[in-house]
């Protein structure tokens, strides 16, 4: 697997379009900290840390709806391994005007774009979520 966090994301996309409620994935830290900064931000109920019938490490994300809607409307790959993007902690994008969430990698960790502007720290742009 070349992209292991756009798969990811492509998982749950395509368990919100088919109405899941959870949602399996292979394990990772970059994975579980991308989950902590939706989970965060109120993107996901959250998840679990479990193993796959082979004996490796998985996560169960519980996925959140309104109204019968899924809460996350779109989610993004941006940074992906054969073109990296970064920005700067002024020039990290805003996603519909502030409405959505951009999940950036920083020195510091993953974090929310409004969390990186005001540690005032740039870095590796990895999703955006609306």
């Amino acid at each position: 697997m070349n992209d292991p966090l756009g798969d990811m994301l492509t998982r749950i996309r395509n368990a919100q379009m088919r109405g899941k409620s959870v949602v399996k994935s292979p394990a990772s830290k970059l994975r579980v900290w991308v989950l902590d900064v939706l989970a965060n931000e109120g993107y996901i109920r959250g998840y679990e840390k479990t193993t796959d019938e082979n004996g490796h490490p998985a996560l169960e994300i519980s996925l959140k709806y309104f109204d019968g809607a899924p809460v996350i409307r779109e989610i993004h790959r941006v940074s992906t391994p054969g073109r990296r993007v970064y920005s700067g902690s002024q020039e990290l994008p805003q996603v519909r005007q502030g409405l959505g969430v951009s999940i950036v990698s920083t020195p510091r960790g993953v974090m929310s774009d409004a969390a990186a502007r005001s540690a005032n720290v740039g870095g590796e742009v990895l999703c955006t979520v609306f």
